[in-house]
């Protein structure tokens, strides 16, 4: 016959009394020990409630990057099948006063366009290798390419897409480069920070109400060992980041014949901008 209620609660008691004279017939074996004072959690403080929030952005940073590359089509509506030089060469086109006289910030960029005639990635070429990968999760390839902005030492890194028949810049960011990844639906980008032992580390991650790539993830981390154990690492986010990417990436490079007409979204890369040295208008060379 089951307990009631009251008897159930006196047989618990009683087998709690006989476990707890257990507990101190055995010493101090097993017994639990005090962990010391817990911080006092404190919760998130408001400043200046008083304030009117902003209605606006105070400045135009693009979080929307999007634009439609003119004069380049895209066979079949294959990415694959466009010429990534050709894609260079609608944007220095697109920007005379970039690329075109002496005075020009990128002229030399212009100039080296001339040793193209190979492809992305061989001789003077200043067009970096492309990789390919479905970031927008249409289940088709896009398109993440470089370029090096000389005679500077910055590089740009352009992601591409396309829709309705067009070809369609997505992102577009320049900065000096200590790497670049692709992880998931996201590019990474690290860039040398003037704070010794630093590094930023900016994450662009497809947002299908946008259509863009958005700036999801804006961090400044540390790269060298620390030199106290109690100082923390300065990190600021502008969002939810999709994921902290650790490894290199699976996106394909197509430098040859076989990994244009093989490659899938997520194939194995043969060469990754997060293992390679970091890219710069000297490693843009084949």
């Amino acid at each position: 016959m089951p307990l009631s209620r009251p008897g159930q609660v006196a047989r618990r008691l009683a087998v709690v009394a006989l476990l707890l004279a257990a507990a101190v017939g055995c010493g101090d074996a097993g017994g639990l020990e005090g962990a010391g004072s817990t911080p006092t959690a404190e919760g998130p403080a408001r400043l200046w409630p008083e304030l009117t929030p902003a209605s606006s952005p105070a400045f135009e940073i693009g979080e929307v990057n999007t634009e439609v590359v003119k004069g380049v089509k895209v066979p079949g509506d294959d990415i694959r099948r466009v010429d990534p030089v050709s894609i260079v060469r609608a944007e220095i086109d697109g920007n005379p006063g970039d690329y075109d006289g002496a005075k020009a910030p990128y002229r030399d960029t212009k100039r080296e366009m001339a040793d193209c005639a190979k492809g992305p990635g061989h001789g003077k070429c200043p067009v970096l290798r492309p990789y390919y990968r479905d970031l927008t999760g249409d289940g088709h390839d896009d398109l993440t390419l470089g370029f090096p902005l000389l005679p500077g030492k910055t590089t740009a890194v352009r992601v591409y897409t396309v829709e309705k028949h067009r070809l369609v810049q997505v992102m577009g960011w320049e900065d000096a480069l200590s790497g670049v990844e692709l992880a998931g639906r996201s590019l990474v980008i690290r860039s040398p920070s003037e704070v010794a032992g630093y590094e930023y580390r900016l994450q662009w991650t497809w947002d299908r109400d946008q259509r863009a790539m958005l700036l999801t993830h804006d961090e400044m981390l540390r790269t060298g060992p620390r030199k106290h154990s109690r100082h923390p690492s300065a990190s600021s986010s502008t969002g939810s980041p999709t994921g902290s990417p650790t490894g290199s990436p699976t996106g394909s490079p197509t430098d040859s014949a076989t990994d244009s007409a093989t490659g899938s979204p997520t194939g194995s890369a043969t060469g990754s901008p997060a293992t390679s040295p970091p890219v710069s208008p000297s490693a843009s060379g084949g």
